[in-house]
This record gives C-alpha cells, structure tokens and sequence, in this order.
C-alpha cells in the first residue's frame, strides 16, 4: 500500500490543499496568465534519503462552472537512487458535477531504514512497482458525489541485505501483485478544490482486492476522512481532520501506515490507523503565509490497541506557502516536520498537505 500512496499523491497532488490569499489590490491575472505549471518537488527524511524532482502541468476550463482541470507529469530522482515518475489527469466538467482522477506511475524505489517496523534493525529494501489508478464521481444532489474507483499495482520488496530479507521475509513484506475496485461516497462543500479556505469534505471509500482482478490475494480496506476548513481574521484559515484506514484479511503488504508528515509510508505498519491533524494557516502578506501543524495516529489490530504509546505516532512541524495562481487558489508549500524516535521530513509540494 506504500505504493498506492505513492501514486495517490502523484495523481491527488493539487486536490487537498491552502492559504496564502492574493491583496484585493493586486490586479487580475486569469485573462493573461500562462495555463502552464512547472514546480519543483522536494523531501528529505533521515532514513529514505532526499528527493527532487518536479510537476509540469497544464491546467484548462471544460466550462466557465467549473474548477481548472489539470494534466501533467512528475518525476523525482532520491540520493538513495531511486527514481519514481508518473503522468496524470484531474478533471472536473458540468459544473463541477463530474471529476475524474487517473494516474499511472511506476519506479524503483530504494529504502535506507535505521529502525525498520520498528525492530531496531538497520535494513536496506528495493521496492520496484507499476501502478495505475483511476477514480470517477458524479453529483447526484448538492454537495454529495458518488461514484467508484479502482487501482493495479505490481511490485516486489527484496532487502539489500541478508538481515534485511530475513525482516521482510518475518513480516511478510515479499510484494505483491493487486487488483482492487470500490466505491467512492464524499460529501464537498469547499470553496475551492485547490486550495480550500472554508467548507467540509468527507470522503468515505472502500477497495477490494481480488485474485479474479489480478491479484495475489483477497483482502479489503475501507478508508474515511473528514476535513474541515474554517477560515477566521485577515485571511488565516484552521483546518483540521480525522482520517482513518482499516483492513481485512490483508496481507502486510497490505497493511495502514503512517500518513504524517514527519514520517516515512510504510515504515510502520499495522492492520488499522487512525489520525488526527491541525494546522493553523496565516496569511501573512499578498501571496505569502506561514503554517504550524500537529498530529497523532494510531496503529492498531493483531491485539494492538490505541492504549499503548507504543502505538501512537506524534508530529508536529511548521511550513510557508506561496500562491503562485491567485485566480486558481495554487499554492506551493514548504514544511518541516519532527516524529518521534528521530523521524523528520522536509517537504517542498504543489498544494497543501490536505
């Protein structure tokens, strides 16, 4: 599922995220603005190594309703030497009433652990993976979308070393070839799908893997997230959210991870997570504006439970934003985030984290 994170941010990478509001004074550019996007991709965590890279997109109306769709590539090159690339579409059409997201990426993927799932071994692990996603949904009253989405993924973990293969062999981490579809609920009142300042989103969706669909095994995951938006004094935005993953009959490759930032997918691993996340977002001046964040998630299930702080996973950290598209509510956003047990991460992105 490391994997499929991957490809989700490639392909979601514009859709959660906020802040930095343009001064009424300064003139209008959606008349002249070029439709094209060229922004660079960073992040640097202590046991994966760095990475950068770049998004190149180009953004286009299907009608005047409806928000700025996007097309583009993506690419990023680690000093671990692993390199991950993809190309995708995000589009929103009749007002807004019908979105589209599909992505189809693939990489090697090189993984330099000092405490790996958290057994106090040093591991070195290659991922190689192919994965393609796609997701539609369609209004069907104000404010609420339904639809389905469905993903494929093919990939290998093997360790660099024979204490590593030992680890990935004891947990179960060998790859894993999948096939899953599901269903997608969501509820959106956004002002904007760019860069939200106020409005509530909830996504409820679920997928399930099955060998008829390609796959090695039979599991299912269901996913939930609600976000909320609330914007307060000159600009300044708080939001917040709760989202959570839980599994059946997964395999470990296909268990939930920590989704902070601050801390690498996959590294911990459990059948079930749940999170909690704010950030406070000020808008400091025209297009400029500084962030604070913190959060928790638990890992729990196979008797695991929320009660151990073995279990749960603090981060906090802080970030500043810069608009780059006042008209389409565009932000590239840089943040420092701390975890526990020597986990940080340095995150250089187009858009906000949700």
């Amino acid at each position: 599922m490391r994997i499929l994170g991957l490809l989700a941010m490639t392909s979601l990478v514009v859709t959660p995220p906020a802040l930095a509001q343009a001064d009424a004074t300064e003139p209008a550019q959606a008349a002249t603005s070029s439709p094209w996007i060229l922004v660079p991709k960073v992040s640097s965590n202590p046991k994966i190594g760095t990475s950068a890279g770049f998004i190149a997109s180009y953004l286009f109306h299907t009608d005047p309703e409806s928000t700025s769709s996007m097309a583009g590539i993506t690419g990023t090159y680690s000093t671990t030497d692993s390199i991950v690339g993809g190309v995708f579409l995000r589009t929103y059409w009749d007002a807004d009433s019908k979105r589209l997201t599909a992505g189809l990426g693939g990489g090697r993927i090189r993984n330099d652990y000092e405490d790996f799932l958290g057994t106090s071994t040093e591991a070195e692990t290659t991922d190689e993976m192919k994965a393609v996603f796609a997701r539609y949904l369609q209004e069907f009253t104000p404010n609420w979308f339904i639809g389905g989405q469905a993903v494929y993924t093919n990939y290998t973990t093997y360790g660099d070393s024979f204490d590593a293969q030992q680890v990935l062999d004891t947990v179960g981490l060998t790859g894993v070839e999948s096939g899953a579809i599901g269903a997608v609920l969501q509820y959106d009142t956004r002002n904007t799908q760019n860069a939200p300042t106020s409005g509530i989103h909830l996504n409820i969706n679920n997928l399930a893997y099955r060998e008829a669909l390609g796959g090695d095994d039979n599991f299912d995951t269901l996913k939930v997230e609600f976000d909320h938006y609330i914007p307060h004094g000159d600009g300044h935005v708080l939001a917040w959210r709760a989202f959570g993953r839980a599994t059946h009959d997964a395999p470990a490759s296909g268990y939930s991870s920590v989704e902070l930032r601050g801390y690498t997918r996959g590294q911990y691993l459990a059948p079930n997570s749940f999170s909690l996340e704010a950030e406070e977002r000020w808008h400091v001046r025209g297009r400029f504006g500084i962030n604070a964040f913190a959060g928790v998630t638990c890992l729990f299930g196979d008797g695991e439970h929320c009660g151990d702080s073995d279990n749960l996973y603090p981060a906090a950290g802080i970030g500043a934003q810069y608009t780059i598209k006042p008209e389409e509510h565009m932000v590239i956003t840089v943040d420092y985030a701390v975890g526990k047990d020597d986990n940080e991460g340095l995150y250089v992105r187009l858009g906000q984290a949700f």
